[in-house]
């Protein structure tokens, strides 16, 4: 089964066509997802804001989760991001390819970053409106989905890339099986992160269509 959830190039959050999407503000609530869906503790945090998403996000999930084939559940990682969280692993990831790639000019480190961490200005995390997830199967076990969650670019030699070459043929056809439900509940992914998929936010905006986005950045309380 092949994936190719969008032709063309991959678009990038560090795109200028990203920021320039206006935000037309839903305000739409931050909800507590877990009872909802699985939640895994990876990135769990001391307010509990890695289990919070907009509620119409939320919604599309569980949707999603009940067109899965039998026997298979969202695991859900993470979904908001504190704005000065997502500034900090912004920074971080810039420093680590900065000092990897001393002969690289700032603008191709901060793409080259994009890649894997989004620009803060413009993070979908930040606005309650992405989610990283993955497949379990009803023991609880993870699919093979050909990486881990949240591999880099370089650790995983791009396997990280929804459309990856490189993986197994398993891996793609549970790739698959998360793409398509997640794409008929409304949801887009981010191309580099097999893992990252959102709704509301500017990339989503950009890349179905609309005018403006719904869902900005925006504190949990």
């Amino acid at each position: 089964m092949n994936i190719t959830l969008a032709p063309g190039p991959i678009v990038l959050m560090s795109d200028p066509r990203v920021a320039a999407v206006p935000v037309a503000e839903c305000g739409e609530p931050l909800v507590d997802v877990r009872g909802t869906l699985q939640v895994d503790d990876f990135r769990a945090d001391t307010t509990g804001s890695y289990a919070h998403l907009r509620r119409g996000v939320l919604e599309r999930l569980v949707h999603a989760q009940s067109i899965l084939p039998d026997g298979l559940r969202l695991l859900y990682i993470e979904g908001y991001r504190p704005p000065d969280l997502q500034r900090r692993y912004f920074e971080e990831y810039v420093a680590e390819l900065r000092a990897a790639n001393p002969t690289w000019s700032d603008d191709r480190v901060h793409q080259a970053a994009s890649r894997y961490v989004s620009p803060p200005e413009i993070a979908p995390h930040s606005a309650g409106a992405a989610v990283d997830l993955t497949l379990m199967d009803a023991d609880g076990t993870e699919l093979d989905m050909g990486t881990r969650v949240n591999a880099t670019p370089e650790e995983s030699d791009d396997a990280c890339y929804t459309d990856a070459a490189s993986i197994s043929p398993l891996a793609r056809v549970n790739r698959a099986v998360l793409a398509a439900a997640l794409s008929v509940a409304g949801l887009v992914n981010y191309r580099t992160e097999w893992w990252h998929w959102s709704f509301g936010d500017r990339y989503w905006a950009l890349m179905t269509g609309q005018p403006a986005a719904t869902c900005g950045p925006r504190a949990l309380h």
